[in-house]
Parts: C-alpha cells; structure tokens; sequence
C-alpha cells in the first residue's frame, strides 16, 4: 500500500463537508435500543431459545447497546426462562449493570400482573425491568384491530362495532392506556414505556393527546413506530418536529420498519429533529422486510454524520451478524452494507489494481472497524496487480517451498485462473444452491401443509377417543 503524501480529505469530498451542520443530539445523549430478542424474533420461521437468547444479551451488552427488549414474559414459559436468565447475568456480571432491560405488555391489568409476578417469583421485584404498555395509535388500528376489545372495556354492545364513529375508540383508547399505566406504576414499576402501533399513519395530534395522557398517568416515554415501514422521509419531517417540540423534555423512542429499504435512513433523520432513542435490530431482522438494521444505522451516523456513539462496539458488527445468522437461520446476503460476506471483496482487475495502491481508492470503510476483513477474489475479471499482492504477502511461505514470485509466475496463474474460473462456470451448482436456499426458508417454521398434516393426525385421534 503506497503512504499517501496528502490528508486524505484533501485528495477526496468527504461527507462531512455536507453532513456537518446537520443538527443531531449529542452523541452521549444516542441511546441504542435493541429489540433482536423480541421483534427480531418474531421474523417468520425465527425461534431463538432461551439459551441463545441470554447469548446474544450477553453479546449486546458487551456491544455496547443501551437498551434491550426481550419480549412478553407472560407469553410463554421460554420467554420467562430467558428474561430469568438475561436478569441472572446481570447480577452475575455476565451483562452490564446499566443495560436496560425492557419487557413488552399489551395495556392491560392481566399483562402486567402476571409480569410483575414472573419478576417476583424470580427473586426480583416490578422495578428490575421497564416495562413496555403498549396499544394502537392509527384510526385503522383503533377501530378495526382493537375496537372489539374497547367496545367490551366500555360496556358497549358487540354489534355496535361498525357503527360507532373512530372519536369513540379514540377516546376509550385513552382510558385504557391510562389505565393500564396507572395499575402499572401501582404495582410498582417505575420506568413505564408507552406507544400507539402504526404511529406513522396515525392522525398526529390525536398521537399528542394520547402521549400527554399516558405521561399523567405516570409513562416515562413515548415510543413513536413506523409498523409497516410506510414513511417517506418527508413523514418524519411532518411527524418528529411536533412530537419532539409538544413534548421536549421527553425522551423520543423511534421504532421504524424497513419495508421500503429506508428504516435507517428515516431513524437517523428522526435523529436530526430531536428523538432520542432509536431501535433497532442485528441483521435488520423483524416482520415482513424487518427493522431498521443496527449496523446500517449506527455507520451511517458515524461515517457520514460523525456521530460516534460513546461507548458502542463498531467492531462487533460481523460477530453479532455471525451469531444471529447462527441462531435465526437467516443468512445476511453478500452485499448487505457494512456486513455482507463480500463488501469487503474483491475480484476485477480495475478494482483490486486501486485496493493495492490504496484501500480508500474503492473502499470508504475500513473493513476491521467493524469486525470484516479484505480479501481478493480470483477469477476471469481478475488482473496481475491483485495477484502479485498477495502472492508477495505470501512470499516467505512460497520461498521456504523454494518458489519465487517472478513476473512469468504472475502471468501463467494469471491465465490458470481465468481458464479454471471459465470451467466453473460451465458445470455451475448456482441453481441447486439457490433452490436449497428458499426450501430451508420454507422450512424454518411450520407450513401450512405441516399444520393441515397435524390437525388431521390429531383430529382422528380425537374422534377415536371420543368413540371410545
């Protein structure tokens, strides 16, 4: 690699030229919330258990993430199992003392009990975990979704559904978050998270009068989500500002989904008006095209916008991207940004000629800032500088077998490599290794053919016992 004789940033624009006065939070105030354990989780086919669960707390933690949320205790008896272990480590020191730990009820008093119970019966109390009561914030959600469940809080009749106008849910909506958050903090929690689903198409001041609601009743902050990943970035102009300046000494949790490729973005510009808090997931897992992933979202505030989070392990980006494609059976593709197994690749002569004079020729990450590695890859677009690099890297090791590293060897591998790179192509595995990849997604979970084969296994071996 040649030493360059100028400041990078003289010989190239960088980002920062346009990027700086972008007015952000300080970088300490950033808090990362990580929600892989619980909406990662709920990606179609994922199941971590328990055991990986604490695994990827544990790894988290040492990550550096502030926040973490592991999901509905009072679901099932492996979400119990892993929030007693996450809580464990803690007191064993296995997982940062000042790492939140956030657990997720629906608002009402049967959620929260049976979590505040889970927590007593592990030795615990209400306050070792914030608790997260949430609802629906759209007049689709509130009406549609909910409206059956406010009909019945409120003493309405069920086939009055339809014909009552979206202001009735709206306001027996409030009464139930309220409620919920009130029974919450009596039981004796004391770091209540509140939020209305499908936020982003939700009416804006209706999400104010909601959010200053459950602040009297005792929530400590709201959580603002993009659920179907619907925001254009100019939503989050339209939606941040207000929510930031009705409430501005609250913090601003954002929850954006990536259906459109733009959940990091829209967290970031979320970011530059005011919120707080953004959430995220390793690998961008989640529902449907996922959450905004971390790794895009923390390296786009850092390299672009020079937002370093304090405390936050950049390099721990592949580990994390290895470990949940281990537990989740997802792999990430080749060329996701920032931890795609060949974004730090490189194959045609044009580019790895420039990577040997010099990396920031064609790369604008060094690939160990976040755990990657550059590596070269040899086939029929391959040229001589890229080979003669690494062969001269290898040089001690092909000098003691009594090989030196001559131009005539460069160009008889050079023309082997092309010539063996050809033949593969012609007998190539592409087809059956693409097939094999969507038949392991069909089958991480259960299908629809597997539960049918079920129902009939168990139907008849019903009706045999009823015959009985």
């Amino acid at each position: 690699m040649v030493e360059l004789r100028e400041p990078l940033d003289e010989l190239i624009t960088p980002s920062s030229r346009f990027t700086r006065d972008a007015p952000f939070p300080r970088a300490k105030e950033i808090r990362l919330y990580d929600t892989t354990l619980r909406d990662g989780e709920q990606t179609p086919g994922v199941a971590f258990t328990p055991e990986q669960k604490y695994e990827l707390a544990g790894m988290l933690s040492d990550a550096g993430v502030h926040m973490l949320d592991v999901g509905f205790p009072s679901a099932a008896p492996s979400e119990r199992r892993s929030l007693q272990l996450i809580l464990e480590g803690k007191r064993k020191g296995r997982i940062r003392p000042d790492l939140e730990i956030v657990v997720m009820c629906r608002s009402n008093q049967r959620d929260i009990d049976a979590t505040v119970a889970i927590l007593e019966e592990m030795g615990g109390k209400a306050s070792d975990a914030s608790f997260f009561v949430f609802t629906s914030g759209s007049d689709l959600h509130l009406k549609y979704k909910i409206g059956k469940t406010l009909l019945q809080l409120e003493g309405r009749k069920p086939e009055e559904w339809l014909e009552l106008p979206v202001s009735f849910y709206r306001e027996a909506n409030i009464r139930m978050a309220t409620k919920a958050i009130a029974h919450a903090r009596s039981r004796g929690v004391e770091v209540i998270e509140f939020g209305g689903e499908d936020g982003s198409r939700a009416d804006v001041n209706y999400l104010i009068e909601l959010a200053g609601a459950c602040y009297q009743a005792g929530g400590a902050r709201y959580a603002f989500p993009d659920t179907v990943g619907f925001f254009a970035p100019e939503g989050v102009d339209y939606y941040i500002p207000k929510l930031v300046a009705a409430f501005p000494d609250k913090p601003l949790v954002i929850h954006f989904h990536n259906d459109f490729g733009l959940g990091a973005y829209n967290t970031v510009r979320a970011l530059q008006h005011g919120a707080t808090i953004p959430t995220c997931t390793v690998n961008g897992i989640g529902e449907r095209a996922g959450n905004a992933p971390l790794h895009t979202t923390t390296m786009i505030l850092k390299e672009l916008y020079g937002i370093t989070i304090p405390g936050f392990r950049y390099d721990m980006l592949w580990a994390l991207r290895r470990k949940v494609e281990e537990f989740s059976g997802l792999p990430v593709g080749s060329m996701e940004p920032i931890i795609g197994h060949n974004v730090f690749s490189h194959e045609t002569g044009i580019h790895t000629a420039g990577i040997t004079i010099h990396p920031a020729i064609y790369q604008v990450i060094e690939p160990e800032s976040v755990g990657g590695h550059l590596r070269f890859l040899f086939g029929k677009h391959s040229g001589a500088m890229a080979l003669e690099a690494v062969l001269q890297r290898h040089r001690d090791e092909l000098h003691a077998a009594g090989v030196e590293v001559t131009p005539e060897l460069v160009s008889l591998l050079l023309r082997l490599v092309k010539e063996v790179r050809e033949k593969k192509a012609l007998v190539s595995q592409h087809l059956d290794g693409v097939r094999n990849y969507y038949n392991h997604l069909d089958h991480l979970g259960l299908t629809e053919q597997d539960l049918i084969a079920y129902a009939l296994v168990l139907g008849r071996r019903e009706e045999g016992l009823l015959g009985k």
